[in-house]
C-alpha cells in the first residue's frame, strides 16, 4: 500500500495520512492527486483505491476493462482501504476518524466490527491469521477470526511513515518494521508465537520501504537514498541480493512488491522509472572463455583490494526490466501479477490510473505499456475541481474533544476482545482461494468502550 505521508507542526504532531491534492511535478507543475490512497489484495488479484467519497475495489482479471467489484461509501476520505485476499472483508480508515477502524462485509454493506487507538492510524496489514495496526510509536497485533488483541508493542522506534510488513503465507506471520530510529535496521518479529526472532542490520541509512515474498521466506528492503536494494533470507536474516537502483541521484522508494514465484522484485519510487531485478544466484560459466569473462575476472580479483564501498558497488546487480512512466513525482505502488497467463506489471498512482504493463521473463528490457485505465469518473473530478478541507484541517478536528464528532467515536481500550466467540467464519481463512459463505456469515458487532 502507498504508505501515509507525515506532517509535524509546532507543539504538536499531526500524522498526515495520504497527501494534498495537488503535487508538484518533475517539470514544476502541478499534478492532480485523485486518490488518497492505492493497495494490491495479498495475491494481486483486486486493487482497492480511496479517496474523498470512500473507496472502490477493482478486479485485476482482465487487461481491457476494470471491473468495479464494489463502491464503499460508509466512509468518506479514505486513507486505509485492504481487502483480505478475494473475501468480502475490508478494512477501512477515515481521515475524519483516523484513530479508528472499521472492518465492513462490502457484499452485505454491513460493518463487522470497528476499533478504536490511542493515536492516528498509520498502516494496516492482514493475512488470514493476524491483523496488525501500526502508529507511530506502537504495533497491536490481532487475531483476526475475533480481533481479540494478542499483543501491544509499545514505544517502538519512532515510525512516523508507518511503514512495516506481514507476510501473507497461511503457514507463517512475520511481522517487520523498523528497529532503530538513527540506522536502517529492520525489526523481525514472530506474529504467530509472538515473539521476536532477528534484527537485521539492513542500510546505513533509515530504511524506506519493506515488502515479503509470498511465502514468507525473503524480505526486501531499500533505505532513504533509494539507490541499493537488499533481499535478506528469513528468519535467519542473511543477505541473499544485492541491487543498485542507481548511482546518480537519490530517490524516495514508493513500494517494493515480489513477484508470486519469488522470481522477481519490482520497486517504484517518485522518479519515472520502475525497476524490475531478477532473483538469482550467478553459477560459473560452463562456457570457452571469453573476453568479458576474462575482465569479470579480473574484476572480482581486484574487488578484494579495494574499499569495501567499491567493491560492493562491483558486485551489485542491475536492473533486469525497467518501465518508464509518462510522468514523474506522483506517488504510485507497483506489482507484479500474472493477468490471463502473461506476466504484467501493474502501477496505481494516486493521480487516478493504473497502468499495465508487459514483462518478458526471458529477455527483459524495456516494458511494454498495453492498457492505461482511469481509476475515478467525472463526480471524482469535479468535486477535486470544486476544492476540499485539508487533511490537516480533518485531523486537528477529529483529534479535538470539544468537536462535536469526537463524541461519537469509541475509546481506546486494552481489553477490547475479550468476547469471545467467532466473529469471522473459519472456512473464510482457510487456504487457496477465500471465498464468504454469506449464508454463515455472523452478525455485526462493534467493540465499546468500557
Amino acid at each position: 500500500m502507498i504508505e501515509p505521508i507525515p506532517e509535524y507542526r509546532t507543539g504538536e504532531k499531526v500524522r498526515r495520512s495520504g497527501s494534498s491534492p495537488d503535487r508538484e511535478r518533475s517539470d514544476g507543475a502541478p499534478t492532480l492527486q485523485r486518490l488518497f490512497c492505492a493497495s494490491f489484495n495479498q495475491d494481486t488479484t483486486s486493487l482497492a483505491v480511496g479517496g474523498k467519497n470512500g473507496y472502490r475495489l477493482f478486479s485485476l482479471s482482465s487487461v481491457d476493462r476494470m471491473d468495479c467489484i464494489h463502491q464503499g461509501v460508509e466512509s468518506p476520505d479514505v486513507y486505509i482501504a485492504e481487502r483480505l485476499f478475494s473475501s468480502s472483508l475490508m478494512v477501512v480508515v477515515s481521515r475524519s476518524t483516523s484513530f479508528r477502524m472499521n472492518i465492513y462485509h462490502f457484499k452485505k454493506g454491513s460493518e463487522i466490527c470497528n476499533y478504536s487507538y490511542s493515536n492516528n492510524i498509520l498502516a494496516v496489514k492482514l493475512n488470514r491469521q493476524r491483523l496488525v495496526v501500526c502508529l507511530e510509536e506502537a504495533l497491536y497485533i490481532h487475531n483476526i477470526k475475533d480481533m481479540k488483541l494478542l499483543k501491544s508493542l509499545l514505544n517502538t522506534p519512532p515510525n512516523p511513515k508507518g511503514l512495516c510488513a506481514l507476510s501473507v503465507n497461511h503457514s507463517n506471520s512475520y511481522l517487520a518494521y523498523p528497529g532503530s530510529f538513527t540506522a536502517g535496521e529492520i525489526t523481525l518479529y514472530d506474529a504467530l508465537n509472538l515473539n521476536m526472532v532477528t534484527v537485521i542490520s539492513a542500510h546505513a541509512s533509515h530504511v524506506a520501504a519493506i515488502a515479503f515474498n509470498a511465502s514468507g521466506t525473503n524480505l526486501a528492503s531499500a533505505s532513504e537514498k533509494g539507490t541499493v536494494i537488499r533481499v535478506f533470507s528469513v528468519p535467519d536474516g542473511v543477505k541473499l541480493f544485492e541491487f543498485r537502483r542507481g548511482m546518480k541521484r537519490y530517490v524516495s522508494i514508493s513500494s517494493l512488491s515480489f513477484s508470486a514465484d519469488a522470481q522477481f522484485l519490482c520497486a517504484s519510487s517518485n522518479t519515472e522509472t520502475v525497476h524490475i531485478f531478477r532473483l538469482e544466484h550467478h553459477s560459473p560459466s560452463k562456457e570457452s572463455p571469453s573476453w568479458s569473462a576474462y575482465m569479470g575476472k579480473m574484476f572480482s580479483a581486484a574487488s578484494t583490494y579495494l574499499p569495501s564501498q567499491v567493491s560492493d558497488m562491483m558486485h551489485q546487480d542491475r536492473a533486469f526490466a525497467t518501465v518508464r512512466l509518462s510522468v514523474a513525482g506522483v506517488r504510485n505502488i507497483a506489482a507484479l501479477s500474472t493477468i490471463q497467463k502473461v506476466p504484467r506489471l501493474l502501477v496505481a498512482s494516486l493521480d487516478g490510473h493504473l497502468h499495465i504493463y508487459n514483462v518478458d521473463p526471458q529477455v527483459g528490457g524495456d516494458c511494454h505499456l498495453v492498457k492505461k485505465h482511469r481509476l475515478f469518473d467525472s463526480e471524482d473530478e469535479a468535486e477535486l475541481e470544486a476544492g476540499s478541507p485539508s487533511y490537516a484541517a480533518t485531523v486537528a478536528t477529529s483529534t479535538n474533544p470539544d468537536s462535536p464528532s469526537s463524541s461519537s467515536l469509541t475509546g481506546f481500550s486494552e481489553d477490547v476482545g475479550v468476547k469471545r466467540g467467532e466473529l469471522i467464519p473459519e472456512h473464510e481463512f482457510a487456504d487457496g482461494p477465500v471465498r464468504l459463505d454469506d449464508e454463515q456469515e455472523f452478525p455485526p458487532v462493534s467493540f465499546q468502550n468500557r
